[in-house]
């Protein structure tokens, strides 16, 4: 019987090297992707069982890399392993369609039965987040998303908040510059920003991006 197929999605190689050792007696690891959006290219072409990304990732953050994912396979299993605590990323999480949530600090601990109650069907949440899920009213579909923008309107706001050009965020979107400007024009008028330094500290605090 073959290994359940398990694809990792984080830009920091010493953890990823952890999981590996973790993992591997039980699963399948196919390759690692660094970013957002080699997670969503990756997912296309290997259709794994089970993805396990982190949220704070270059290109295309994990959530906005969640979505695209869940929109082009529906039955897609996301854990989402993250740093992140707070309880709004994890009702994002699952409002979008995941189907797990722990932290980093409790994989060694968690992420193979989380990854095993995946696979059965059912969903996984850390206990540390799982409390502050059930007593709060963003559960169920209540909470908005971190920002009232287009899916295009956020991946043009990381990647000017991650310092790119309008030329390489055209060239990564395969859209024109032209275009590209239209997005960031209309971007800082719906957010009544004016200046490349505000749209960052937005993505920044927002979550959309998170700069070393």
């Amino acid at each position: 019987m073959s290994k359940p197929r398990v694809l990792l999605a984080d830009d920091h190689k010493i953890l990823i090297e952890g999981l590996r050792g973790l993992l591997e007696p039980e699963f399948e690891l196919l390759e690692t992707v660094e970013d957002g959006r080699q997670l969503v290219a990756a997912v296309d072409e290997l259709l794994p069982d089970v993805i396990v990304a982190d949220i704070s990732m270059p290109m295309l953050n994990g959530i906005e890399a969640g979505r695209q994912i869940l929109k082009s396979h529906p039955k897609s299993r996301i854990i989402y392993l993250t740093m992140h605590s707070d309880i709004a990323y994890a009702a994002e999480a699952f409002r979008l369609g995941a189907s797990g949530y722990l932290l980093k600090r409790s994989a060694a601990a968690e992420l193979v039965t989380a990854i095993r109650e995946v696979l059965a069907g059912g969903v996984y949440v850390t206990p540390p987040i799982a409390k502050g899920l059930m007593t709060s009213s963003i559960v169920g579909g209540g909470m908005r998303p971190a920002t009232p923008l287009t899916p295009r309107q956020r991946e043009v706001l990381q990647l000017v908040a991650e310092g790119n050009t309008i030329k390489e965020i055209g060239s990564i979107l395969n859209v024109s510059p032209k275009t590209v400007e239209f997005h960031k024009y209309r971007l800082m008028e719906h957010l009544d920003l004016r200046t490349t330094a505000e749209l960052t500290q937005y993505a920044v605090k927002h979550g959309i991006v998170q700069l070393a």
